[in-house]
């Protein structure tokens, strides 16, 4: 079995005077990837207008786009019509699924959610005291969890997780420590080493580092744009589920 080609990139932030910066890059990516994976924020303030920007710049790809939403998308609460637009343009978007497409080299199974803060082991925030803050770990707990049952369910022969937040601290050097609790979850690092996955992609932390790795040996990604600084990065998996 050959390798299977992976495109990533995330916090596109995209609105109409942005639109046909990264086109030009994607019009051969079929050439350098068998999937292009976008990891949230792809919008600035969560409009449809905006997801009209999104359609128009990642529709139309000779290769599968597999898309999960940022906190910038959720912004404007019209998620139904932003997903509705980005669907309607032939992106494929998660929230707690998986999806499987097929390539030269094996299926490639993408498990996605947007993820959501709370920190990391020994500085995390726990399901204690008002309940403001027992909303919101139980919401990233809900979000990991989503993204456990998405793993779980693929099946393939490369698997991958696709979220906003960063499941692991390493690719957040670079951040200010006190808002590490608003760029990933510990959380989401264990729902990715609890089934068998290859790599793990998220974006959101603009001044992080690109290159991390779970507890469990999984390697995580940091593919927003302020950091690769291209139109996408690409991976190669050459190992099987």
């Amino acid at each position: 079995m050959g390798r299977v080609r992976v495109g990533a990139v995330g916090d596109v932030h995209l609105d109409r005077d942005v639109v046909g910066r990264f086109r030009p890059a994607l019009d051969d990516v079929a050439d350098h990837a068998d999937v292009l994976l976008l990891a949230g924020d792809l919008t600035r303030h969560g409009t449809p207008e905006e997801a009209e920007c999104v359609a128009e710049e990642f529709g139309g790809l000779d290769v599968p786009v597999v898309a999960v939403l940022g906190n910038h998308d959720y912004h404007g609460d019209r998620v139904i019509e932003v997903t509705g637009i980005l669907q309607a343009a032939g992106l494929t978007v998660l929230e707690g699924e998986g999806t499987v497409v097929d390539t030269q080299n094996g299926q490639l199974g993408v498990a996605g959610a947007k993820g959501f803060g709370g920190g990391f082991a020994g500085r995390c925030a726990t399901a204690f005291g008002e309940p403001e803050m027992k909303d919101f770990v139980r919401h990233t707990e809900f979000s990991a969890s989503l993204l456990t049952k998405a793993l779980e369910s693929l099946e393939c022969d490369v698997r991958v997780a696709l979220t906003h937040y960063s499941p692991v601290p390493d690719t957040l050097q670079g951040e200010p420590l006190e808002i590490y609790p608003f760029l990933g979850s510990y959380l989401l690092a264990e729902a990715i080493d609890a089934v068998p996955t290859q790599l793990a992609i998220h974006g959101h932390a603009h001044a992080g580092v690109e290159r991390g790795v779970t507890p469990g040996g999984v390697r995580v990604r940091n593919v927003a744009h302020p950091v690769i600084r291209q139109a996408y990065s690409v991976f190669a998996i050459d190992q099987t589920c």
